[in-house]
């Protein structure tokens, strides 16, 4: 569970206010993102009540994107036990939803009796707890039988420890363990060791740089293609290269027919794409088929982002920005991964592509007019509260904007089945 964060996930209010969803990515052991715990960014901790938390929560649960998202994912919400008792989640459907439960204060330990019924009822409804590893404590005896995953920090628990604490868990519980702030490689290698299947931090975005690396027959083919399309060659010269690599045509087809796109008819054939959307839209859908590319180690779940940071950015992007610039706007948060993909330093990685001035100097500089729809959207996947607030005032973005925008990026990353 992030630190010193507020309960609710999103201020869904017309008007926004200062409160504002954050996402983790939870992944599995094929490394593919399991589920999203979102959480709410507030500027200002002091606004919250227990009512409020519960309000938004609820809010935010009955949103269209989150829907969306829920279907395909499971969602970890952090929650209070004031909140809990509210009734506000009386309308959500549990089915896709994990209530994440925090420890009592020290001074109310003699209270953890008393709380048992609320959380009996809400595993009654349906719902999945989660708790931290205060749960495996004798204190908490009475809550463990109650857990579905149990959180472990590893900023937390010393080292030495926590091969000793995961067998304690798993001797006492059948709850599923979460590692939590995996940050570096080492720390995954570790924990999935020990038979750990989740994990919950940013290592697996870390472009692991390879001396010698080389771009695959499979990447090469789609950066020339890319590079075909944003130079506006001939349609003959584009079919050359998706004759050469079938997988790559099919993959192009499939993904400007999924519903993400919401084309009207069914795109057959490269030529009926070119003539339905020119050859400037198609530089967009070609930057995709990088998320698909990935080999060697890299986790599935790095697809998944780029393409959540990509839509994330182009949302962004159209509220400010001129229309035709939110294209470059979705590769340049797709490609923002870019060097992890391909397991190279991003100057090397972009060195082969022909990109707009704009896309370059965001990714490489943090400069010009995407660097600052770049930061923010970065920080939507961070606990860094002042990154979080300067990139969004830099905006003169509104909360309400940025978390409709973010809840339709992860949905809308969903419907492409990445």
């Amino acid at each position: 569970m992030p630190d010193n964060l507020s309960p609710s996930p999103l201020n869904a209010q017309p008007h926004g206010g200062n409160r504002v969803i954050a996402r983790q990515a939870i992944l599995d052991e094929k490394r593919t993102v399991f589920g999203y715990e979102l959480f709410d960014r507030s500027m200002q901790s002091s606004e919250h009540t227990a009512a409020s938390d519960a309000q938004l929560l609820f809010n935010a649960l009955s949103l269209a994107e989150y829907d969306s998202l829920a279907s395909r994912k499971t969602i970890f919400v952090n929650c209070t036990h004031e909140s809990l008792a509210a009734g506000h989640l009386d309308l959500v459907e549990p089915e896709h939803v994990v209530l994440e439960i925090p420890p009592l204060p020290l001074s109310q330990i003699d209270q953890i009796g008393n709380h048992l019924p609320n959380l009996q009822q809400m595993q009654r409804r349906g719902f999945r707890l989660a708790f931290d590893y205060s749960v495996l404590t004798k204190s908490y005896e009475s809550w463990l039988p109650l857990a579905s995953f149990i959180k472990f920090d590893l900023s937390v628990l010393k080292a030495e420890a926590i091969a000793g604490f995961v067998k304690l868990a798993q001797a006492k519980s059948t709850a599923r363990l979460i590692a939590e702030k995996v940050e570096t490689h080492k720390q995954y290698a570790m924990v999935e060791g020990l038979d750990v299947k989740l994990f919950q931090g940013f290592w697996f975005a870390k472009p692991v740089i390879v001396e010698g690396q080389s771009v695959r027959p499979s990447q090469a083919n789609i950066l020339r293609l890319i590079d075909l399309v944003r130079k506006q060659a001939s349609t003959d010269e584009i079919e050359t290269v998706l004759k050469h690599d079938p997988m790559l045509s099919f993959n192009l087809l499939r993904f400007i027919n999924s519903a993400g796109f919401g084309m009207r008819t069914e795109v057959t054939s490269f030529k009926h794409a070119v003539m339905l959307l020119g050859l400037n839209r198609l530089f967009k859908w070609a930057a995709l088929l990088m998320t698909t590319s990935l080999g060697g180690d890299t986790p599935p779940a790095v697809g998944t982002t780029a393409v959540v940071r990509g839509r994330l950015m182009e949302l962004l992007a159209l509220q400010k920005l001129p229309p035709e610039e939110s294209d470059n706007a979705f590769v340049a948060g797709v490609f923002s991964l870019l060097d992890t993909m391909l397991g190279m330093p991003m100057d090397k990685a972009l060195a082969s592509l022909t990109l707009p001035q704009q896309v370059v100097d965001a990714l490489l500089h943090q400069t010009g007019p995407l660097a600052p729809f770049l930061a923010l959207t970065l920080a939507c996947e961070s606990s860094d509260d002042t990154a979080f607030a300067s990139a969004t005032k830099a905006l003169g973005m509104t909360s309400s904007e940025v978390n409709l925008a973010h809840l339709e990026a992860l949905a809308w990353a969903e419907t492409l089945s990445i």
